[in-house]
């Protein structure tokens, strides 16, 4: 009966010092728990802040998104109308282009025939300017013979006038 109570008792204090190591290890794990617990709730309420965060992220992305999507499109539209400015000017100064080539070409031609014109009438010009100075040379040669020849006959008169002069004093 004491064997067995021996017995019984050391079994009794192998199971109380099981179950002392037990509950010693339950409160290191409820501790460890506590701890995770702990950290879990942390880890939460950052993870909570951080939602909020990326919330208002991306509720601001969104508004970045659509205020640049809109000043793209007001872009977009401004440089439509100033395409469409430009190509009407460019129209218009393309128009304005041919129109002055056609007048060049005008005047080409009309400088043309002036120059053409011009040189026919200094031809004809020069035709007459020599045709009136070799009629001025002729009409030149002409008189200088003329009087020339009025000269010998006004020296031939004076000469017979001397001599009837001569005559008539001689007679008296």
């Amino acid at each position: 009966g004491v064997l067995l109570y021996n017995h019984l008792q050391q079994k009794v204090r192998n199971a109380e010092a099981l179950a002392q190591k037990y509950k010693q290890q339950q409160e290191a794990l409820s501790a460890q728990l506590q701890v995770v617990y702990e950290h879990r709730s942390r880890l939460e309420r950052s993870l909570q802040k951080e939602r909020g965060e990326h919330k208002k992220t991306k509720e601001d992305f969104l508004v970045y998104k659509l205020e640049a999507q809109e000043a793209l499109n007001k872009e977009k539209q401004d440089s439509m109308n100033r395409y469409g400015a430009l190509s009407s000017q460019h129209k218009i100064l393309k128009n304005q282009h041919e129109d002055v080539k056609k007048q060049l070409l005008d005047l080409q031609l009309q400088h043309n025939s002036l120059r053409l014109e011009h040189r026919k009438s200094l031809e004809t010009q020069s035709q007459k300017l020599a045709q009136l100075q070799q009629e001025r040379d002729s009409q030149v040669t002409n008189l200088q013979d003329t009087v020339f020849k009025l000269r010998e006959e006004s020296k031939l008169l004076r000469k017979a006038h001397q001599e009837v002069h001569s005559q008539l004093l001689n007679a008296q």
